[in-house]
């Protein structure tokens, strides 16, 4: 089902890319909480239109870097950057609101209805159009507004939840989206099925995402480029076909052995 075009939201605090320019960009950026370092001199540069995976063990730092870009976690020391301007500089709030997020357990509102959550950001916007906005955001991943928007978030099945949580992300038209771990609570069925429908999501609409995922099959799947973490550092980033041909470290080695992946 084709959307219609949606219109531009206003007083945007993040302007508009244009291919191969950078959109998310870290540099030397260092992370501790109390003693623990969560993130060890990081850097990293997502172009846009680009889908970079972030890969790793569970305390990588993976979800840490990603939760920079939308300053919900703010470095110690090191630069980051969104659309080319610093994070530190721009308005937290307004930031989150043009930056579309799914977490793993789709973080739905219980209390509202499917069409009243995946409305929640463009109301907030004070955009006229939210509904319709949340209309085409549900057909965008093959969800009818007619039959699943007014059921409660209790009455989906978890493949359900998650194709709203991600409709709720899109609906304000976010040139970046941020993911973490946005399938790894699904059967595997749904998940391949899921996978698959974002992929396509992700091409057709030309998004900027980083995508958060322990699963290396899956960031080989759906990534231009992998960037594997250890210890809060990237231990390599690269194309999936350079990863598997030229493991850059031991460490990549070793994951890449580990999740059985075929080369």
């Amino acid at each position: 089902m084709e959307s219609s075009p949606a219109m531009p939201s206003p007083d945007r605090v993040l302007p508009r890319s244009t291919p191969g320019q950078p959109v998310l960009e870290a540099e030397q950026v260092v992370k501790r909480f109390g003693a623990v370092p969560a993130l060890a001199g990081v850097s990293l540069t997502v172009r846009h239109g680009e889908c970079v995976a972030l890969v790793g063990e569970s305390g990588a730092g993976k979800t840490t870097l990603l939760r920079l870009f939308n300053r919900t976690v703010l470095p110690d020391t090191g630069d980051v950057r969104v659309g080319g301007r610093r994070a530190a500089d721009l308005d937290e709030v307004r930031l989150r609101r043009e930056i579309g997020f799914v977490q793993q357990e789709g973080g739905l509102l219980p209390h509202w209805d499917v069409l009243k959550n995946v409305a929640l950001v463009p109301s907030l916007q004070g955009l006229p159009d939210a509904e319709r906005r949340a209309h085409d955001a549900l057909a965008r991943v093959g969800l009818s507004a007619e039959e699943m928007g007014y059921r409660w978030p209790r009455e989906l099945s978890g493949g359900q939840r998650q194709r709203v949580a991600i409709a709720r992300a899109l609906a304000a038209d976010p040139e970046v989206v941020l993911l973490d771990e946005p399938f790894g609570a699904l059967d595997a069925i749904t998940r391949a099925e899921l996978q698959e429908s974002f992929r396509g999501l992700v091409k057709g609409l030309r998004l900027t995402v980083l995508l958060v995922t322990h699963d290396l099959n899956e960031a080989l799947l759906l990534a231009d480029r992998v960037a594997v973490m250890w210890n809060g550092r990237v231990e390599q980033i690269a194309a999936p076909d350079a990863l598997l041909r030229t493991p850059a470290t031991g460490y990549v080695e070793r994951l890449l052995e580990r999740a059985r992946v075929v080369r």
